[in-house]
């Protein structure tokens, strides 16, 4: 692998990157445009923007990477990411786009108007989107040291830096641009590299599965999930693609709710041809790399596959595409949790100014950078995951029932919110302090969707049906402007327009 045909790739995107930046910078002057990039992003354009920075690096190499150890077990993956977005279809994005509110803290203000619970809500997105952040930074790092030999803090930096920079460029409205690029980019660098590995394999007459090895690794080495683990996977990417902030964040700058219900099925289409390369690059992961499980690498398999399979030069160009591609992602996703993690940090401390903005996006970068630095790299899918599990028991009751159920009270959204949190964090724990857990005890620990996602409802309800909330007529305006579709309701948005 040609060192300097990577640095030249990652450099390619990361001054793409700055210039698409810069252009919405000329275009950025109100706090609208910071916000929400003033409301007026078409469905095909924020459906680009929402596959670009909801592509993550567990996605581009962590799929692949748990197909190459767990084969069909991971497919769950990529079918809960997907059809994450279906449930946000159904019950969350139109609604949440009527709210008028800029963030999930403000959606929570409109619907219970508390600030208590505006301050909780407020905390668990800060905290979803830093663990959310740690990840993608750990991909950048695993990405420069294999393809480079370079430190690998050096692509944590990287990332941060340049996120950092086109946040404070110009908001929303200059991220916007970027992740509509950067998702485009990101199909291509997976989608070339694949139709050509496939073509060369047919050329040379070579089996794509070397006769079917690829399906047949033992028993051990698969790894395979009890239904159990299934289960709660599968509930925590259902649930969780509903908390995650910096999706909620996009549908705010859609026009109106009929705007954000299309943006939702085109982006159901973009993540369903999206996550057919990963996964076509996970089997031959398990044909041609599979000393990468021994070696506790499996999420380098898209980098590697181009120079096993082809070599040469075109083996480094393919490569060149595929790293390109990496730090696409990296840089989208952690763009988007930067500018949804400043927005509610701005609000809440700094008055919701755009001053207020740029000094909360520092903040909102600094952070996971100095954790990230200070951890080591994780399975990218796996990490993901259990980030999935904390949202779906945390920001995920309090839309639902938020959206759907008149009965919610700020004190129960509170107490729901706190205990998912804190089942999830126990949990957490119990993992890294009780390694000689095995069997069923540790698939509940290491995947506790299954039990903290229904328990955070429970004590939701339970609490709100103990207490008052707001008052029936001010319940009934507000679910009013959740639920009428615009022509025939008014209302302003929490926050300047």
């Amino acid at each position: 692998m040609n060192a300097g045909t990577s640095l030249l790739a990652i450099a390619a995107v990361v001054i793409s990157t700055v210039l698409i930046a810069v252009h919405g910078l000329r275009l950025s002057r109100t706090t609208g445009d910071f916000y929400v990039a003033s409301r007026t992003v078409k469905p095909w354009w924020n459906a680009s923007a929402i596959g670009g920075e909801y592509l993550s690096a567990a996605s581009f190499l962590g799929i692949a990477g748990l197909i190459v150890v767990s084969g069909q077990d991971a497919l769950w993956f990529p079918i809960g990411y997907t059809a994450g977005y279906l449930m946000l279809l159904l019950f969350v994005a139109a609604p949440l786009r009527r709210s008028g509110a800029y963030t999930v803290p403000d959606f929570a203000q409109i619907r219970l108007a508390g600030r208590t619970v505006r301050l909780v809500t407020s905390i668990m997105v800060v905290v979803v989107g830093w663990l959310y952040i740690v990840p993608q930074l750990h991909g950048a790092s695993l990405t420069l040291g294999i393809t480079t030999g370079l430190p690998g803090w050096l692509g944590a930096g990287l990332v941060m830096t340049v996120v950092c920079l086109t946040v404070l460029a110009g908001g929303m409205r200059s991220i916007t641009f970027v992740q509509a690029f950067q998702f485009w980019l990101k199909l291509g660098a997976l989608a070339i590299p694949t139709v050509f590995l496939l073509l060369q394999l047919g050329v040379t007459g070579q089996s794509p599965t070397l006769g079917g090895l690829a399906f047949d690794l033992p028993q051990q080495v698969l790894g395979r999930s009890g239904i159990y683990a299934t289960i709660s996977l599968i509930v925590a990417l259902l649930f969780g693609t509903l908390g995650l902030p910096h999706v909620l964040v996009r549908f705010y700058t859609n026009p109106d709710g009929a705007s954000a219900r299309r943006t939702t099925l085109i982006v159901l289409g973009l993540l369903s041809l999206f996550y057919l390369f990963p996964t076509i690059l996970g089997v031959l992961g398990r044909a041609y790399l599979p000393e990468l499980v021994s070696e506790g690498n499996a999420d380098a398999t898209v980098l590697l596959l181009p120079t096993r399979i082809v070599g040469g030069t075109m083996g480094n160009v393919l490569t060149a595409l595929v790293i390109g591609g990496a730090f696409a992602a990296f840089m989208s996703t952690t763009s988007g949790l930067v500018v949804s993690l400043a927005g509610v940090i701005s609000q809440d401390l700094f008055g919701g100014t755009v001053r207020g903005f740029r000094f909360a996006t520092v903040l909102a970068s600094v952070i996971p950078l100095v954790l990230a630095l200070g951890t080591s790299t994780l399975a990218l899918a796996g990490a993901i995951g259990a980030v999935f599990a904390f949202t779906a028991s945390t920001i995920c009751p309090l839309l639902l029932l938020g959206i759907w159920w008149r009965g919610l009270t700020a004190a129960g959204a509170v107490a729901g919110m706190l205990c998912g949190a804190v089942g999830c964090a126990a949990a957490m724990a119990a993992v890294s302090s009780m390694p000689q857990l095995s069997g069923l005890a540790r698939e509940v620990v290491s995947q506790p969707a299954a039990w903290t996602v229904p328990l955070a409802f429970i004590v939701t309800v339970l609490v709100s049906r103990a207490t008052r909330g707001p008052s029936p007529e001010a319940i009934t305006r507000v679910m009013a402007r959740l639920h009428a579709p615009e022509r025939t309701t008014a209302h302003g948005a929490a926050g300047p327009q």
